[in-house]
């Protein structure tokens, strides 16, 4: 039996999920979550066998929470459902690591189908997106700046955002803050923006800090 996790910040959509696979005997909801740190929080308390996860978190990007889960879990299968077009952000999320993406006005029978068959760890991709991809017409996915920084200059963004200083920076990371001072400038250079007030607000209207 698949013991799946649904996080998702609607509670309606939570709802008809469970009492959707409610009459599936091959299915268990065994955890629901209401946002990214949540269902953070609860990958690393808890195995599932099967991740159903929203884009439209309200504290972190859908497509940020599915790359920790992929470098906490990275065993566990992913399946992105969202009300957002696949030609927006199927690409990038299965570049991310995604095991599928399903839109949520899809069919209940490709909804069961998909389910299924991420759970036992295989791709699932729409008859849709599928022949969209055969066709080459599907584009490359929604590629954010941030999505060149390197795990350490993403660090150094997030701590940058929350107000600590380069000297506090190099403390909390073992660097110097001339060293800090040069990622620093990396960042700012890669994101395309002037100074911290820009990178706060960056971070924050793109829900990466949570």
């Amino acid at each position: 039996m698949l013991k799946i996790l649904i996080a998702d910040d609607h509670a309606v959509v939570r709802g008809g999920l469970r009492q959707f696979l409610a009459g599936v005997p091959e299915c268990r909801i065994a955890g629901e979550a209401g946002s990214g740190q949540e269902t953070l929080a609860l990958i690393r308390a808890e195995d599932f066998d099967l991740l159903l996860l929203d884009i439209g978190l309200p504290d972190l990007n859908g497509i940020e929470v599915l790359k920790r889960v992929k470098r906490e879990k990275p065993a566990l299968p992913v399946l992105i459902f969202s009300m957002y077009a696949e030609d927006d952000y199927a690409m990038l999320a299965l570049q991310a690591g995604a095991t599928g993406y399903l839109p949520k006005d899809s069919p209940p029978m490709e909804i069961l189908a998909a389910i299924l068959r991420a759970g036992r760890g295989e791709r699932y991709l729409s008859p849709a997106l599928t022949e969209k991809l055969l066709a080459g017409t599907t584009p490359a996915g929604l590629r954010q700046p941030h999505d060149s920084l390197s795990q350490r200059e993403f660090k150094i963004m997030l701590l940058l955002s929350r107000g600590l200083s380069l000297t506090g920076i190099g403390e909390t990371l073992f660097l110097s803050p001339k060293t800090v001072s040069t990622y620093r400038a990396r960042v700012l250079k890669k994101l395309k923006l002037g100074n911290n007030a820009e990178l706060t607000r960056y971070v924050i209207e793109h829900k990466l800090d949570g």
